[in-house]
């Protein structure tokens, strides 16, 4: 039974958000334009956060975001990249997944996945573990577990100068 005195053993929070791109695209098959029809894509990411960290969703909300606004209610094929890479479901979490990787991790999290839908049955996810280099990770962990320890320290000295002792 947990009574809220066991310690946390976390050290990451995940927070998931889901945006959505009102956009049009074309394919083309055989050096043929097919015709330009509407999708509402879905983007799931989840985001790590240091434990101790708190990171309202507003400022993550914000920056993918401001990502995605130059390329709503738009034509994909017009626009860079997908003027010159073909704006399919792939490519599309492909290239969002690296911008929002950056935006994020400037932020305070690290993102560490990402997930496209263009229907609800036809979804594409990226794990972006490979992403982080293995420093980047290694330090960003460490520093967490600095956080912790610290944490764990602090609640130690307010604990025992509850009794007097």
């Amino acid at each position: 039974m947990d009574d809220g005195s066991r310690r946390e053993t976390r050290l990451f929070r995940e927070y998931r958000l889901k945006f959505y791109l009102n956009a049009n695209h074309y394919v083309i098959i055989n050096n043929k334009k097919g015709e330009t029809h509407p999708h509402t894509w879905e983007f799931t990411l989840n985001i790590l956060v240091g434990r101790e960290s708190f990171v309202e969703f507003f400022r993550f909300e914000k920056e993918i975001e401001q990502l995605f606004a130059p390329y709503q209610n738009k034509v994909m094929n017009e626009l860079d990249p997908f003027n010159g890479i073909v704006p399919s479901l792939e490519n599309m979490v492909e290239y969002f997944g690296n911008k929002a990787h950056e935006r994020i991790k400037n932020t305070g999290g690290r993102l560490i996945s990402i997930e496209g839908s263009e229907t609800p049955t036809r979804s594409y996810i990226i794990n972006m573990d490979g992403a982080f280099e293995s420093k980047d990770l290694e330090a960003y962990t460490s520093q967490v577990k600095d956080e912790v320890i610290d944490t764990v320290l602090d609640d130690l000295m307010d604990f025992s100068g509850e009794d007097g002792t």
